[in-house]
């Protein structure tokens, strides 16, 4: 589908939040067996089938429905704050960390982004997934095959854009991630709740852990760099 570089914005009705993108439709997902567009160029590198840790595949359909909204940013390609979560299934974090404790909290991130927003994974039955601080970075425990849902939480007065990434890819189209595309706009001390990649104004495929082979950016792009790594820029 072509998409129009015009950019409109849209709006999540669940939490009464924005969702904002910058394309005339809403993305649909592109079929997992089509080549890779320029974005995913040839220099990245590809990770072997048996790598080992957790990735995140296209899931099922779930229903999430969005609308329109607007919204100018204060610098355009030049987020506010930024931060990264990491995730990995439990063996991997043990041997990353064997004497730290599992806490199921929102990540303690550091920096100018913790006094604008929280920002958490949780599995489908609403819990925190459990996490732990290894060196300087925030991992997150997922399951195989587990559903997840990012969270993020409008700690400010004002209204923020959330532009947000799993495994480098945009959630809101499922393609290369970049902080000059559009993401969702959360109201001041309201809490948005993203759980898939949109495939149109009112459905989402849902986040689900996955071996990394199995990963929607290795099986789409055959880049596996940033598989792993949910991404947030804030936008004011």
């Amino acid at each position: 589908m072509k998409l129009s570089r015009t950019p409109f914005l849209l709006f999540v009705s669940l939490f009464a939040l924005t969702w904002l993108c910058a394309c005339s439709e809403s993305p649909v997902a592109p079929a997992t067996n089509r080549q890779s567009g320029a974005a995913a160029g040839s220099s990245f590198a590809t990770a072997p089938p048996d790598r080992p840790g957790l990735g995140t595949k296209w899931g099922e359909t779930r229903h999430s429905v969005s609308g329109l909204t607007s919204f100018v940013r204060a610098t355009p390609a030049r987020p506010l704050a930024a931060a990264e979560i990491f995730y990995n299934d439990r063996d991997g974090l043990e041997a990353m960390a064997a004497t730290s404790v599992f806490r199921r909290i929102w990540p303690i991130i550091s920096g100018p982004t913790a006094s604008l927003i929280s920002i958490g994974l949780k599995d489908q039955s609403g819990r925190f997934l459990p996490g732990l601080i290894v060196g300087d970075r925030w991992f997150v425990v997922g399951e195989e095959g587990r559903r997840y849902a990012i969270v993020v939480k409008n700690r400010a007065d004002l209204r923020l854009e959330i532009v947000l990434s799993v495994d480098g890819l945009d959630v809101l189209d499922g393609r290369p991630a970049s902080v000059r595309k559009r993401g969702y706009v959360v109201e001041p001390h309201r809490t948005l709740t993203v759980d898939g990649f949109r495939q149109s104004a009112e459905n989402v495929a849902a986040f689900r852990f996955s071996p990394v082979r199995e990963s929607y950016a290795q099986e789409k792009y055959r880049n596996a760099r940033n598989v792993g790594v949910i991404g947030v820029a804030i936008f004011n």
